[in-house]
């Protein structure tokens, strides 16, 4: 099979995503193209694309124009070593070429980002670090309002690729886990083992609630004042989706008013915050700068996946991480 690497940026597949070895571990299953193709050398490159049957790609993948596409009639799948692919994957499909996502390897990164902050936030870690600078003796560090991982709720919100792997996670400990997710089916919560509830459900239940909504238009600023509001004594709220599913006033305001109340947030709108944000003063608030997903050598584990799905695509076996035209619907 002909395959070429097409992205903006060479050094993103070189010496980035799939680096380490990845690049020849490509050219090992495939006819692979000596030059990787950008928008600025492709109609030099198109006479010799004319037979490629696949394309490996990651950040920085773009859309040949229609004459380009043309050029290029065998084309039949792309290789997507990344997350979403709303923003490209419609013209390919128009042309009949079929899209892989490595979603899930960079889902898996963010799951285990959110586990360990769910985990010290039952523990009541944020309530009790932030105290050092005013301290007389060790006998002063104040106690967490509630403290531990067994018999607590986690309220997830959102089970898609990366809400389901959170909840996978969660099944080795000793916690209850609900979730808001009006598209997902009951036989698919049954098989989680998990509650589904309401989005005033989820925050007025869970001693965390934890954010992985799609970024859609219909869910921008759906986390409102009166969701914090509702939280019960000592709650967090932890953010790894996207920032702009949240009313940024609303959940600072009742910041302010609940100081007993914790933010983890690795997203926010804009991003980062603007300079006189009080996210940046607020005590019961802590900030990454969206380290959540995949970061230096685990971006080649999307690699790695997209690896073994071209193997399954060249023995005629199923693929496991093929993105389909009705899955974009939902698809942040």
């Amino acid at each position: 099979m002909k395959a070429a690497f097409f992205c903006q940026n060479p050094d993103t597949i070189e010496k980035d995503v799939y680096g380490g070895g990845r690049c020849a571990k490509v050219a090992e299953l495939v006819d692979l193209y000596p030059v990787i193709i950008t928008p600025e050398n492709i109609d030099e490159h198109l006479p010799a694309l004319h037979d490629i049957e696949a394309i490996f790609s990651t950040w920085g993948v773009f859309v040949p124009t229609e004459e380009q596409f043309a050029a290029m009639p065998n084309l039949k799948i792309m290789f997507y070593a990344a997350g979403s692919v709303r923003n490209f994957a419609p013209p390919y499909f128009k042309h009949g070429v079929r899209v892989v996502s490595a979603v899930q390897a960079n889902g898996t990164a963010v799951a285990e980002f959110t586990l360990a902050q769910i985990l010290l936030a039952n523990k009541g870690y944020f309530q009790n670090i932030r105290v050092s600078d005013s301290l007389a003796t060790k006998y002063d560090w104040p106690r967490p309002l509630y403290g531990g991982n067994y018999d607590r709720t986690v309220a997830i919100l959102g089970a898609g690729t990366i809400g389901k792997k959170v909840i996978e996670f969660l099944k080795n400990f000793s916690l209850k886990v609900i979730v808001y997710d009006p598209f997902l089916p009951d036989e698919t919560a049954a098989e989680l083992n998990v509650e589904k509830v309401s989005l005033e459900e989820a925050f007025a239940r869970g001693n965390v609630v934890s954010c992985h909504i799609a970024n859609l238009p219909e869910t921008q600023h759906i986390l409102r004042k009166e969701h914090f509001d509702s939280m019960l004594p000592g709650a967090t709220f932890i953010n790894t989706g996207r920032g702009a599913q949240v009313d940024e006033d609303g959940m600072i305001a009742a910041l302010t008013e609940r100081p007993d109340l914790f933010a983890l947030l690795d997203v926010t709108m804009p991003e980062p915050p603007l300079e006189d944000s009080p996210l940046y003063t607020l005590k019961n608030v802590y900030l990454s700068n969206h380290i959540a997903g995949t970061m230096e050598a685990e971006h080649r584990r999307m690699a790695d996946d997209c690896i073994e799905e071209c193997k399954r695509y060249l023995a005629g076996d199923p693929l496991k991480y093929e993105i389909t035209l009705p899955m974009l619907e939902h698809m942040a």
